[in-house]
């Protein structure tokens, strides 16, 4: 079965000539909305953790911990000899430029890292900070993940983002200046959004320099606000079938080049309320390729048609 849209694992393959690992790691930052600066309350969807290896710090496993432990985790599952430091949990640029200029070499001394990714809000760089990463790109390789998850304000507003989508193109548009690789996260299946709203995204990241994007689907966990509106029926997830069926017609309106990092989310079991599918990662990737095959579709096979649409 042929692959139909460009994977980041093959990417990585094609720059570094093997297999790249990323190491998710949390550098205990915070987030501005969470801090009172826009909000304390956060995304409806964002629990204490923030994402992935949230709060690693607070429970006494510091940065030279994590690293070292994820490349030895790495070396035996993957035999990976090559490794991306992934700046994951909260905001990760939401500090000074010499402060993070500290964190971030000091992950990149490891033995075998190639790579930065940072994960952030596209209200949190200016000049200084994108200057930094810069200078880092002269050696490394380097991303920087910005949530957008809906190109509507309206829903920015209802899942409590603290920014709309002009700022997401503001962010983009500036990163842009300095040559930096730019990931998108997208959200499907958003409280109050129909098929034809998540196509609106798919146009709207087509229209600006986006070289990835990450995917995954609604998922709802406990210590949320979104698992209290959940819980009062006020929101739903999308079935499974739904969910690939909606992420093809995303896809197809993607330029063929966009590496797509994530096709799907991957939750922590433990605190996952639903939709339950969605901690099958290997089953949902392998019927997402399955149903490309069957629809005759590929990433990018109406992009022309997204271009004319917007």
């Amino acid at each position: 079965m042929s692959l139909r849209y460009r994977d980041y694992n093959s990417y990585l393959k094609e720059l570094f000539g093997e297999r790249v690992q990323k190491i998710s790691l949390d550098a205990g930052f915070s987030c501005p909305n969470r801090d009172g600066t826009i909000s304390t309350r956060g995304c409806i969807y964002c629990d204490s953790r923030g994402s992935g290896t949230g709060n690693l710090i607070d429970r006494g496993m510091g940065l030279e911990d994590q690293i070292t432990r994820g490349i030895s985790f790495a070396e035996k599952k993957y035999k990976s000899k090559k490794f991306i430091a992934y700046f994951q949990s909260f905001t990760n640029t939401y500090g000074n430029a010499s402060h993070l200029r500290e964190i971030y070499q000091s992950a990149l001394n490891h033995t075998g890292m190639v790579g930065l990714s940072v994960g952030t809000r596209p209200d949190c760089v200016d000049h200084e900070i994108l200057g930094l990463l810069s200078d880092i790109q002269k050696y490394y390789l380097v991303w920087v993940e910005y949530g957008l998850q809906s190109a509507h304000d309206l829903t920015l507003s209802r899942i409590n983002r603290g920014h709309d989508a002009a700022c997401f193109k503001r962010a983009v548009c500036l990163t842009k200046e300095y040559g930096i690789n730019i990931c998108a996260h997208v959200i499907l299946g958003l409280p109050g959004e129909d098929h034809e709203m998540m196509m609106d995204t798919a146009r709207f990241v087509c229209g600006l320099p986006i070289d990835g994007i990450k995917f995954h689907s609604l998922y709802v966990t406990g210590g949320t606000v979104l698992s209290e509106m959940y819980m009062r029926g006020e929101c739903r997830c999308m079935e499974r079938d739904e969910y690939i069926e909606t992420l093809i017609d995303f896809l197809e309106l993607l330029p063929p080049e966009i590496i797509i990092q994530r096709i799907t989310g991957d939750p922590n079991a433990s605190e996952l309320i639903a939709p339950l599918w969605a901690l099958e990662k290997s089953m949902n990737v392998s019927l997402i390729k399955r149903r490309l095959e069957e629809r005759g579709t590929w990433q990018g096979k109406k992009y022309a048609k997204s271009i004319a649409a917007r």
